[in-house]
């Protein structure tokens, strides 16, 4: 990996065998688009090849982490209008492909072998939440706010992010997520089990960093071997 390698959606920095990913799209809540996609997916499978790097940092820019899709992609732009019909089309195209994009992204997070750490600076909505139950530990500020508003937008929340989510949340909380399209706050779901940690904004990243650097001064084999055997009881067999 060039561990100096920045990106038009993302900064990348390196200390030791820390590497930090940042989505870098703040005037867009982070949002994301399938270039945004496939850009972070690229970056993954580059840590992922790194045996330099045994722990990865995941944040956001700005007041959000990930603001989930970016509705440009099927809205008119600013001022325009569009036919009810071709948005109903591109809504459409958009429900047949965008859960198999957030599940790719979402399977090599899941699956590195590098412990992983969410270090959630805001909302997290969409596939900023699937890629937040990705993480193998997940640390959010006070008040970050948490939902998957997919099915109001007419498009399944499926395959491992809700299976996880359902993990995660139980059934019926999960149901209230994904069919109610739920907001949740940190606090909520720290209380649930679902986030290790709620923390004052400016100790996110510290607290993050120290996680981080506790976790890589341990044995990879031994932590990659074990963050396996861990996940096979939540994700099962690959799914993408």
């Amino acid at each position: 990996m060039d561990r100096s390698k920045t990106t038009e959606n993302f900064l990348v920095e390196n200390d030791g065998p820390i590497t930090t990913i940042t989505f870098n799209r703040p005037e867009r809540r982070n949002c994301l688009d399938e270039d945004v996609i496939l850009d972070f997916e690229r970056l993954l499978h580059a840590v992922r090849d790194d045996r330099e790097c045994r722990v990865l940092i995941v944040t956001g820019k700005g007041t959000a982490f990930c603001a989930g899709a970016d509705k440009a992609m099927f809205e008119a732009p600013a001022g325009a209008t569009i036919d009810p019909a071709e948005r109903r089309r591109r809504m459409g195209e958009f429900g047949k492909r965008w859960p198999r994009l957030i599940g790719r992204a979402f399977d090599v997070l899941a699956h590195l072998d590098q412990i992983t750490i969410g270090a959630i600076n805001g909302y997290a909505v969409g596939g900023g939440w699937s890629f937040a139950l990705a993480f193998d530990f997940a640390i959010a500020v006070e008040g970050a706010e948490f939902w998957v508003p997919e099915v109001d937008l007419d498009v399944p929340y499926r395959g491992a992010p809700a299976s996880v989510l359902a993990a995660r949340l139980g059934p019926w909380r999960a149901k209230e997520a994904i069919l109610m399209c739920r907001h949740y706050r940190a606090e909520e779901l720290l209380a649930m089990g679902a986030l290790n940690r709620v923390v004052k904004p400016n100790a996110l990243m510290p607290s993050a960093r120290e996680l981080a650097k506790t976790i890589a001064a341990k044995s990879r084999d031994a932590l990659a071997a074990s963050k396996r055997d861990i996940n096979a009881v939540f994700f099962g067999n690959r799914l993408f």
